[in-house]
């Protein structure tokens, strides 16, 4: 397994970007200014996004798992190397939809509440987004804190 950063094309990972974020203009506004970085495991199975939002304040902008591959550990692997990655990082935030399996996901991997921005993807996105068939309005804050 190896994780490395893309630096250069990578809209050419689009499809895996837009199964965390499913509209591109979105994408497309953390995309150039965040680092990207890709899991290799015999293959790419998962990609992540983050952006410096301040000195020690990280953002996590996109995670996606390759729908074959997902519970397998590759997502929480990612939010690991990151931490370990960027070593002044003291707050990394991370905002969801209002959806269990998701929150689960990020809690098990050590993030709690933060806040929440009401009507943030009914705001923000050109149609209504769903998961697991319950719509997403409000964005969900989680963070990790060190």
């Amino acid at each position: 397994m190896n994780i490395k950063p893309v630096l250069e094309q990578k809209k050419d990972y689009i499809d895996l970007l837009l199964l965390a974020d499913e509209q591109e203009n979105m994408v497309d506004k953390y995309l150039e200014r965040g680092d990207m970085f890709v899991l290799d495991d015999n293959g790419v199975k998962a990609e992540c996004v983050v952006t410096k939002e301040s000195d020690g304040m990280y953002e996590l902008k996109n995670i996606a798992v390759n729908p074959d591959y997902q519970r397998k550990g590759y997502g929480k692997r990612l939010i690991e190397f990151l931490l370990s990655h960027y070593m002044d990082c003291k707050v990394l935030f991370v905002g969801t939809g209002d959806s269990a399996f998701t929150l689960s996901f990020y809690k098990s991997c050590g993030f709690t509440e933060s806040h929440r921005i009401k009507s943030f993807f009914t705001d923000n996105y050109d149609h209504p987004i769903f998961e697991n068939g319950k719509q997403l309005v409000d964005m969900i804050y989680l963070k990790i804190e060190r």
